[in-house]
């Protein structure tokens, strides 16, 4: 087999199958002794020689495939490669290329730059104007790419061979004018250069004052920690920038152009089409065209020698994100372009104040408490005792700009073509406040046991819940319908969309769509929970955004535009998520429950009726009890305008209960239902008997409360038997966890024309255990009449009274000077308060106090002092909360006005004002 290998039958072939592979292929022939053993051989060494003929062994099916092989192309060649093999084959390109360049004559270099330079003239003159925009677009990002990316050593390095190349041309032109270099002067070299920027003043404290965003957190980093502060700006009104030139601005010469881009770090795609990049030549005032609120526009204020002051307007409809701003400058007359190596990074958001965003809201008294104020307060308890909570939210302080855009983006998935859009914005944030579906910020829990999170009644706000999110990027535990309405209120403003918190009493959670809230007992009163999933919670709370509703329709200004219902806490799906909303309040009033989006929810959440069922086992029909068209949807409640108190909202939900408008539009909505079983239930009457519950509405916790059932005959002729049952169950306020605590039948005769009572007494020492779980009781009373079909049934929720913080300044307050505060807390209890801690915020102080109170006494009083240094004049509130061992969600607010100080101490730090004693 050697001496095969090592001879050849081809003519004029210099070395064993070196080139050909032909003296492989006459030499062997199928079946012969050795083939076997040679084609395997040959093979191996066609490859090793690189002949196209060597396919892998395992591809060579036949000896005649072998024969009639074709070299493969170059193509072909390069598409089998695989990566090593292709990087290895640039590579040397590129060596041999170097090497060619570093050979090459003066006049091979100088026939090569003409023949490059005569093909690009022919290149641009055939490209159209959109292909030239392009081509010099892409050149300035490869610049400002590269000055971006370039250190420090190589930027003074590039600067000096400028320098060093101007030098050169200086010379060349006194040769050849016979004038001295000090005739030249060294401002006409700088002019034959591009106009360069040496650094951007983003005007903070005036682009804060006119945007209404100095309040910031990331406005005032300078004064915080030393780091630059970073701009927060309104989209459709114009910011000014200052820009500082290596040289004075000529009109007739200098062109500047800015690029503004969404920030690449969000991983958006970045380009004009998806309205993520934008190009805007700076123009003088005088060739301004006619302003429109949806273009964008970048002005030259004014000149004064090096400085320039220009006025960029973005659109009314940009996109709510992060953006960097970068500056491009070029002679008139040449293709050079030079970028400011560094981009000015800005935050842009809704804008209230611009009558062309949808978001525009008229009034300032209104902008300024649904977009400006940083606390408000939130309505909790029962329809019979509700009481305000304050609500610390916070969204100018450190990381909740940062924190609501992520949740935008990442978690509600809203790319950044669409976060102009607040109606897109809304109903992603209402799913991505809760966990539900994804890793949204908040974890909800109706339960017992918070071990491993926070109990929601130990939030004091939304500041905690959001910094913790950011820095973990884990769901915060936990939440309930209140902390959620909080999260979202505060993510709502920080991106400049109105909002309020609103509160519903006798709330209405209708699984079925039907529109009714239906309940089902027992003959011994017990609640058939299996029947059915509907429920009433004790409140909700959600939230009002305020927004335009283009999506509708034509017509929409007038019918849905305004406020829309959002809800972030999970309780049903909407499309696949849990998630409600935006739902216009408008169409809820109206009946109009098809309406995008989840109206029919919200419809049945403040107007459902409540039916009552008795079920007397299986072959029994059910009867109904009672039929209550008006206790859902009560004292609907929201903070006032200006001022903390309750303003009622109930008449824009709904018309005046049983009203022929209320029953009306109940109807209306009835047809429009989808379940079968949607209806308008009628109840039996019995008029001579009355029947009446009543329970003190003041009673504070630690004192005991009395139920008393009132019952008069209306007939001056008949007695009546009653039997029946009252008792009080505990329940959490969302209408689940039913447990009962004590109860006591009945049995009385009424005589005609007089009244008899029952009284129920639960002690303290009844109750006490359930303080912590909200101290919520489900009060039921059912009575039958002897002789009459007539079965009474009631049922109310009740709450016992927390104490209050009552917090006072001992001095005036004074924006950058210590405030005094003390704070007191009174025990209501018989027994001792141990394991306690306070909590306060405050509006413009970055960090809580927290203030442990180990021990309070039964009946006696305790007191906190500590100091804090608000940094901002105007409206403030102190938030306080008190959490124990054996009482919790204790708390108490006070809202004051803090004066300017005409004598800043500039040299004291924001974060050192928090002291306690």
């Amino acid at each position: 087999m050697g001496n095969k290998l090592s001879s050849c039958s081809t003519a004029n072939c210099e070395e064993p199958c070196g080139c050909c592979g032909s003296c492989w292929a006459s030499s062997w022939k199928p079946g012969e002794a050795g083939a076997d053993e040679m084609d395997k051989e040959h093979r191996r060494w066609l490859l090793r020689r690189g002949n196209p003929l060597a396919k892998p062994v395992m591809e060579l099916r036949s000896w005649d495939e072998v024969v009639t092989s074709k070299p493969m192309t170059k193509k072909q060649r390069r598409r089998r490669e695989s990566d090593e093999a292709r990087a290895a084959r640039l590579e040397n390109l590129r060596q041999a290329q170097k090497k060619h360049l570093q050979n090459e004559t003066p006049e091979q270099r100088q026939f090569r730059l003409e023949r490059m330079k005569m093909y690009a003239d022919i290149r641009r003159k055939r490209e159209s104007p959109e292909e030239r925009n392009a081509r010099l677009q892409k050149l300035r990002e490869n610049q400002r790419r590269r000055l971006m990316a370039e250190t420090a050593e190589a930027r003074e390095a590039r600067l000096k061979k400028m320098r060093d190349d101007a030098a050169k041309r200086r010379k060349v032109q006194v040769q050849s004018s016979g004038e001295s270099e000090d005739e030249q002067g060294s401002e006409s070299d700088l002019e034959e250069e591009a106009l360069e920027v040496l650094s951007v003043d983003p005007c903070i404290g005036e682009n804060g004052e006119a945007h209404r965003t100095g309040r910031f957190e990331l406005m005032n980093r300078s004064e915080i920690d030393g780091s630059p502060s970073v701009l927060v700006v309104r989209r459709g009104q114009p910011f000014k920038l200052v820009v500082h030139c290596n040289r004075s601005f000529d009109e007739d010469r200098d062109v500047i152009s800015l690029m503004l881009a969404v920030d690449p770090k969000d991983e958006d795609k970045i380009s004009h089409g998806h309205g993520t990049v934008v190009y805007l030549p700076v123009e003088s005032r005088s060739e301004s065209v006619e302003e429109d609120e949806h273009d964008w526009r970048a002005t030259l204020d004014t000149v004064e020698d090096n400085v320039l002051t220009v006025s960029v307007t973005t659109s009314a409809l940009a996109s709510v994100s992060r953006w960097q701003l970068s500056i491009d400058t070029k002679l008139n007359d040449t293709e050079q372009i030079k970028s400011y190596g560094t981009s000015v990074q800005f935050y842009l958001l809704f804008n209230p104040w611009c009558e062309s965003d949808p978001v525009y809201l008229e009034g300032e008294d209104l902008r300024e408490e649904y977009v400006l104020s940083d606390t408000t307060l939130i309505w909790r308890g029962c329809e019979r005792s509700f009481h305000p909570t304050i609500w610390k939210l916070g969204q100018f302080e450190r990381d909740i700009l940062d924190c609501s855009l992520l949740l935008l983006s990442k978690v509600g998935r809203v790319t950044a073509t669409y976060r102009g859009n607040p109606v897109r914005v809304a109903r992603a944030l209402s799913a991505a406040i809760n966990s539900n579906d994804d890793n949204g910020a908040l974890f909800g829990f109706w339960g017992k046991d918070f071990s491993g999170g926070t109990a929601p009644t130990k939030w004091v706000g939304s500041v905690d819940i959001l910094q913790q999110y950011y820095q973990t990027k884990r769901s915060v535990k936990y939440g309930q319908c209140w902390v959620f309405s909080g999260v979202l209120a505060t993510v709502a403003r920080a991106i400049g969309i109105p909002c309020r918190v609103v509160s519903n009493f006798n709330s209405a959670h209708d699984s079925e769509a039907s529109l009714t809230i239906d309940y089902y007992f027992g003959e011994d009163n017990k609640h058939l929970k299996e029947f059915s999933s509907d429920m009433t919670w004790n409140f909700h709370v959600w939230n009002e955004l305020w927004m335009k509703r283009s999506d509708l329709g034509s017509g929409s200004d007038e019918l849905y535009d305004g406020w829309q219902a959002v809800d972030a806490t999970p309780q049903e799906l909407s499309d696949g998520m849990y998630k409600l909303g935006p739902a216009p309040v408008k169409a809820v009033r109206r009946g109009e429950i098809n309406v995008l989006y989840d109206c029919d929810f919200v419809f049945a959440e403040v107007n459902a009726d409540e039916i009552y069922w008795r079920y007397r086992g299986s072959g029994h029909p059910l009867k109904l009890m009672k039929k209550d068209p008006a206790r859902i949807g009560q004292f609907i409640s929201t903070k006032a305008v200006g001022k903390f108190e309750r303003e009622d909202i109930t008449g824009s939900y709904k018309f005046e209960e049983r009203s022929c408008d209320e029953r009306i539009i109940m109807m209306k909505a009835l047809k429009q239902a989808s379940n079968p079983f949607a209806r308008i239930h009628l109840s039996e009457e019995f008029s001579d008997i009355d029947i009446n519950v009543e329970v003190r509405n003041d009673v504070k916790v630690g004192e005991p409360f009395t139920i008393t059932v009132n019952i008069k005959n209306n007939s001056s002729d008949t007695g009546y038997p009653v039997e029946g049952i009252v008792h009080v169950d505990t329940i959490l306020y969302n209408g689940t966890g039913r447990k009962p605590l004590k109860a006591m039948p009945f049995n009385l005769q009424v005589d005609p024309d007089s009244t008899a009572s029952v009284e129920l007494n639960v002690e303290f020492e009844e109750y006490h255990s359930v303080v912590l779980d909200q101290a919520y009781f489900k009060i039921l009373c059912s009575a039958s009449i002897e002789g009459t079909t007539y079965e009474f049934f009631r049922q109310d929720d009740y709450r016992v009274r927390r104490p209050d913080i009552k917090i006072n300044l001992d001095n005036e307050p004074v924006s950058k000077a210590p405030l005094y505060v003390t704070a007191t807390l009174q025990n209501p209890m018989p027994i001792p308060l141990t394991g306690g801690q306070f909590r306060f915020e405050c509006s413009g102080v970055w960090q809580p106090v927290e203030i442990p109170c180990d021990y309070i006494g039964a009946g006696e009083e305790t007191a906190v002092k500590f100091r804090v240094w608000p940094q901002f004049d105007g409206k403030a509130q102190i938030a306080g909360k008190f959490n124990a061992t054996e009482l919790n969600d204790v708390d108490g607010f006070l809202a004051f006005e803090v004066d300017m100080n005409k004598e800043v101490n500039a040299g004291r730090s924001l974060n050192d004002g928090l002291v306690f004693a």
